[in-house]
């Protein structure tokens, strides 16, 4: 029985590999929840603010809102239109970024500017796609044009093609960015009908994430990462950055731009704020609908653990300052995906030789071998880190959508940990082709924009997901 043999070893190591791997990133994340709750004992708080106290200055602040579009004909029409209604504001622009050969996309976007002098076109030089920062900076440059023609905008604000924005957003912005120099709002994705498990996975990770971990990373004082959307930075830390860039505040080799300029941002002593704005509902935030397909998904999150966890290593590198612990750990966390996903494809690995090992012993008429105490030991300890990750998800799930979204999250967590698997090999054949030379392309996902009729125009009032 040679062969029965070597898959009891072959069960035995990767079983002690992924139970080891999967203990250490239990502790990892209970060591956040402990900071969390430390936090809540001192009454700390989560650091949210009553939109009440924010009110309007007497001398609003001129802000730029940046939209990146590339084959964006589906939503940038109706996402323009929902913006130039709700945004309560008196003084801003939408600067929409376009490529000569997205033809689409420029016709639905003129349609609205043609009826509504706030929004500015900006076509690039260039054929699409090139990356989201080049796009970004052809904006950028388009702003500085206006500022030397009299328009001077006080902040740049950052959103997405297919984003639903909060009425009160730049009053929020107008009002924090007197102190701050980078203000990040949550957000909140919505949950889109026939959709839930895989655009409902997005809504729990991002309801825990800026719910909890991102307030701990910030009261650490780490470096803040952008989302890319619900974002405002100060133009003069902007144009700082831009000084040591060339001109370009954008990097456009980068294929998180949004995440790796918020820790630049950082290390430049940028006065960052993760804000949690209660308006009497709910949270001010921004709100999109995410990847609906597992393809789609997959796309996506193989982009940013590139980005992020694997080429963001090499761009960004550590913090600045030696000692910044909380930094240092963070961005431990942000890179720790490859590994996490190799643990979690030996977890399902050791529980399909364990039932092939089940399986020939009980052919042989003998019993299997006992599985040994260390390992016993971290399995049993593994399976209650991870019922307290799924409460703790369920319950920051409940706090954004209500209980029933919080009962899917639970079966939601199998769908992420399946896309990350399906990510990974997507992830490491991208890094490698950048590895060899490969220009970086804006390989974005195809987006929708969400119906606004939740029986009339989109309540505010109610929870956010959309089933």
């Amino acid at each position: 029985m040679q062969g029965l043999e070597w898959v009891d070893a072959a069960t035995r190591e990767v079983m002690l590999f992924a139970a080891a791997g999967l203990f250490v990133g239990g502790l990892d994340d209970l060591a956040v929840d402990a900071c969390f709750a430390v936090r809540r004992l001192l009454g700390r708080g989560t650091g949210r603010i009553a939109l009440g106290r924010l009110a309007l200055p007497a001398d609003p602040l001129p802000i730029a809102i940046f939209v990146p579009a590339w084959d964006e004909a589906r939503v940038i029409g109706p996402m323009l239109d929902a913006a130039l209604a709700r945004l309560e504001h008196p003084d801003y622009r939408l600067y929409v970024g376009l490529y000569p050969n997205d033809p689409d996309t420029v016709d639905a976007a003129a349609a609205v500017a043609e009826r509504d002098p706030r929004v500015r076109l900006v076509i690039g030089t260039g054929d699409g796609p090139t990356t989201k920062a080049d796009n970004l900076n052809v904006l950028w440059r388009a702003l500085m044009r206006d500022a030397a023609a009299g328009w001077r905008a006080a902040a740049v604000v950052l959103h997405d093609a297919e984003d639903v924005v909060h009425p009160a957003e730049l009053r929020v912005f107008d009002a924090l960015l007197r102190d701050h120099d980078v203000i990040q709002l949550p957000v909140l994705p919505l949950v889109k009908r026939g959709a839930a498990l895989v655009s409902g996975h997005y809504a729990d990770e991002f309801a825990e994430a800026h719910g909890k971990a991102l307030v701990v990373r910030t009261a650490l004082g780490a470096g803040m990462p952008l989302a890319g959307t619900g974002c405002a930075i100060a133009v003069p830390v902007l144009a700082r950055v831009a000084g040591q860039r060339g001109g370009d505040p954008f990097d456009a080799q980068s294929l998180v731009e949004d995440y790796e300029l918020g820790l630049r941002l950082s290390d430049l002593g940028a006065r960052g704020l993760f804000a949690q704005v209660r308006d009497g509902f709910g949270t001010v935030a921004v709100r999109s609908l995410f990847p609906a397909t597992l393809g789609a998904s997959v796309r996506q999150k193989a982009r940013w653990m590139t980005g992020i966890a694997l080429a963001g290593w090499d761009r960004t590198g550590w913090a600045t300052r030696r000692l910044a612990l909380g930094d240092h750990w963070f961005r431990l966390r942000d890179r720790r995906a490859p590994l996490a996903v190799l643990v979690l494809a030996a977890a399902y690995g050791a529980m399909m030789l364990w039932g092939v090992s089940l399986l020939l012993h009980w052919l042989a008429g003998d019993a299997p071998p006992a599985v040994a105490a260390e390992t016993s030991w971290l399995i049993a300890a593994n399976a209650l880190l991870l019922g307290w990750r799924l409460l703790v998800r369920m319950s920051f799930t409940a706090r954004v959508y209500g209980p029933v979204e919080a009962l899917w999250a639970a079966p939601r967590f199998l769908v992420g940990n399946y896309v990350a698997l399906a990510a990974a090999p997507r992830a490491l054949v991208h890094y490698w082709r950048l590895l060899g030379g490969a220009a970086p392309v804006w390989d974005k996902t195809r987006h929708d924009f969400p119906d606004l009729a939740w029986g009339g125009e989109l309540d505010w009032t109610r929870p956010v997901g959309t089933r």
